[in-house]
């Protein structure tokens, strides 16, 4: 009976996720990769296969919390991390380890997709770990991710301070079973997964050397970066890709609730756009073609080219049909053939969606909103009242808006960076709408921020890259020298007393 009734609590929170997510204003989520149906169906082969044969899989128990010392704090899970031996040159030369932080979902397709750890390893001699986020993949706290996200109890141990303190634990025990006490370690990761990364090295400087922490809206918090930042990047890219895209784009919400004031509108917008289930609300549509566009704004890869693959199909079918059709033909060009579109798509309660969900919902909280000015998506600001009160309906718990700048710095976030951080690179792509929240300035000589103003340049990310490692030579150069010099002090002989 229990087990029924867990199940039917379970489906219940699927649910509601949806229904407060359609209606409440959204933070999107910041993985660093696109989930599209193709994505979808490379993680699930992945997961099911070895990714590489120089990829070795291993579980560490870990502790469920890692700051309270009640009996229940000891309970533990067992934490998913993969190892890539292939070029590391071994503990006896102090051959450095690339950490890459799992950010909110499995570590599979950080595995077979992430390239920097991989490309620079070589050079490097380095080792390279990929560590899972808990609460997501197979690193799942209770025994099944049910029982994980049941209640506000099992819930409140997934946050990022412990997330960091889990790869802390992880990051030792390797050093230990591999000997390697004298490598160094440089932590990694983008967008969630960077944010972690400069936290990582502000929290827990003795063990990690540096940080490169890829597109990491750090100041989108309790007001630092504004509300609009996000969508007002995302209306450039349109804007830059295709003015004529960007103005029937600005014109289409208008048409859409012109259409759906008619008598049956509803049903001839559900009829127009192929949805799957006829629209309930006009709203449905706008959610969707939101969500859709800063998609694809927000993972425009250059092989990909999103913005200019929707911006194309509008353009091209200006001449054959009106603003609605030529918006649904963007639909398609992004989305591809289909038979009949699911609105719901964006929202689907996938293990990512309801992860993230309860972590902007708990301590995630980045104010983002649409602005009338400039903006090619109807006014929308973000109204706080209304989100703590649907994720209080959601979870039982109100949002913590100020405890991620209490934790790991606020509004003079750049001046304590200035004193007491060094080497981490903030490496941004300008075209991503999150880096309207990410630190784009020099803050110190070992605090740098590695921008690209010319996006439209294909090269921009190799030139990126080279700086990157540049900078992470230097920090292992002065780490070589700073143990051979602490090692001769060490050895030196004490001088007598009197």
């Amino acid at each position: 009976m229990g087990s029924i009734l867990h199940r039917f609590q379970w489906l219940l929170l699927f649910m509601l996720t949806i229904s407060v997510n359609v209606y409440a204003f959204k933070i999107p989520r910041l993985g660093a990769w696109r989930r599209s149906k193709e994505r979808d169906l490379q993680i699930s082969s992945s997961s099911s296969s070895n990714l590489s044969d120089d990829l070795k899989t291993y579980y560490y128990t870990q502790r469920l919390d890692h700051f309270n010392y009640r009996p229940d704090s000891y309970h533990t899970f067992q934490q998913r991390y993969v190892i890539n031996f292939k070029y590391w040159g071994g503990a006896k030369s102090n051959a450095p380890i690339f950490a890459f932080f799992g950010a909110e979902g499995p570590l599979d397709d950080d595995v077979s997709v992430v390239g920097f750890p991989r490309d620079n390893a070589p050079q490097f001699r380095a080792l390279i770990v990929f560590i899972e986020h808990r609460y997501y993949g197979k690193s799942i706290p209770f025994g099944s991710r049910e029982e994980a996200m049941r209640n506000a109890t099992t819930r409140g141990y997934f946050n990022s301070a412990q997330a960091i303190a889990d790869y802390a634990a992880v990051l030792l025990h390797i050093k230990k079973t591999l000997s390697a006490q004298n490598s160094p370690i440089i932590v990694m990761g983008g967008s969630y997964g960077g944010m972690l990364a400069s936290w990582f090295r502000l929290k827990y400087p003795h063990i990690a050397l540096g940080a490169l922490a890829s597109s990491a809206p750090i100041l989108y918090f309790n007001g630092i970066a504004p509300q609009a930042g996000y969508y007002y990047i995302v209306t450039k890219d349109f804007k830059e890709t295709s003015e004529t895209c960007y103005q029937t784009i600005s014109k289409s919400w208008s048409e859409i609730d012109r259409v759906a004031k008619k008598p049956n509108g509803l049903s001839i917008l559900s009829k127009r756009f192929k949805t799957c289930k006829k629209l309930n609300k006009s709203f449905e549509l706008k959610d969707y073609l939101d969500s859709l566009y800063t998609d694809a704004a927000q993972y425009d890869f250059p092989s990909v080219n999103s913005v200019k693959v929707i911006c194309s199909a509008i353009d091209a079918a200006a001449k054959k049909t009106d603003i609605l059709g030529q918006i649904f033909e963007g639909v398609v060009a992004f989305m591809r053939h289909s038979s009949c579109y699911d609105m719901n798509y964006f929202n689907r309660p996938t293990e990512t969606y309801i992860g993230w969900r309860w972590q902007t919902c708990s301590e995630m909280v980045m104010p983002i909103g649409h602005e009338r000015n400039d903006s090619m998506f109807p006014p929308a600001p973000f109204n706080m009242k209304k989100f703590v009160h649907e994720c209080s309906s959601l979870y039982g718990v109100l949002p913590q808006p100020h405890w991620v700048t209490t934790y790991y710095g606020g509004y003079d976030l750049k001046l304590i960076l200035h004193r007491f951080a060094s080497n981490i690179i903030f490496s941004n792509g300008l075209r991503d709408p999150y880096s309207s929240g990410g630190v784009l300035e020099n803050i110190s000589n070992s605090v740098v921020a590695v921008t690209t103003v010319n996006a439209k340049d294909p090269e921009w990310l190799v030139r990126q890259r080279k700086e990157e490692v540049k900078i992470m030579k230097g920090w292992i150069t002065e780490y070589e020298a700073d143990l051979i010099a602490f090692s001769k002090q060490s050895k030196a002989p004490t001088p007598k007393k009197g």
